[in-house]
């Protein structure tokens, strides 16, 4: 049966804790966590395998920065696969390494960004790999990607993770690492429905 598990609702960072699992250092006020640089990613407690996932996300403005300095982070799905945050507003060629490419593998099928200031979603639908009763890999991850109600990534096979995350090889569960990559960017309403 489906279970909806809320990770972070504005009030307290209770469900994640830092890598090293010390309490979270990112600052919560008006219902939003926002990356404290330098301190690091955040881990949710809780593990899932197939899932959906929602995260609300709002970048800051940069406009004097570029490329992916300017407010970038990260949603580890599975604490592997990296769903980039970037300010990639605009841009008419999204790649992999661009807002809602799954980083190092897959450009988006198109660019959905909003503005920087604006709240932006991304619902992730996740079907973790499969393995055999020896622990053998027979079938990767397969996800799709919903950025801003716009289907960016449909039933996706993900050969491999992706670099930053806690695994280097696949899981059959993973927590969602939010990414502190030096920006200042800001997380509300994210909830993970596990089947």
């Amino acid at each position: 049966m489906a279970e909806k598990i809320i990770l972070f609702d504005g009030k307290d960072l209770s469900g994640f804790t830092h890598r090293d699992g010390s309490d979270p250092k990112w600052d919560v006020e008006f219902g939003t966590a926002t990356v404290r640089p330098g301190t690091g990613n955040i881990v949710s407690k809780v593990k899932f395998g197939d899932a959906h996932l929602h995260v609300e996300f709002r970048l800051p403005y940069m406009p004097d920065c570029h490329g992916q300095d300017r407010a970038n982070s990260g949603v580890y799905v599975h604490g592997c696969y990296e769903v980039q945050v970037l300010d990639t507003y605009g841009k008419a060629d999204p790649c992999d390494s661009d807002c809602s490419g799954i980083y190092s593998l897959f450009a988006p099928l198109t660019n959905a960004s909003l503005p920087p200031l604006e709240w932006q979603t991304y619902d992730i639908a996740v079907r973790a790999p499969r393995f055999d009763a020896e622990g053998k890999l027979t079938e990767n991850a397969v996800i799709t990607v919903v950025h801003n109600g716009i289907v960016v990534h449909n039933n996706l096979v993900l050969p491999r993770c992706t670099p930053g995350g806690l695994f280097s090889e696949p899981a059959a569960e993973g927590p969602v690492i939010l990414q502190d990559h030096g920006n200042l960017v800001s997380f509300r309403n994210v909830w993970v429905i596990k089947y």
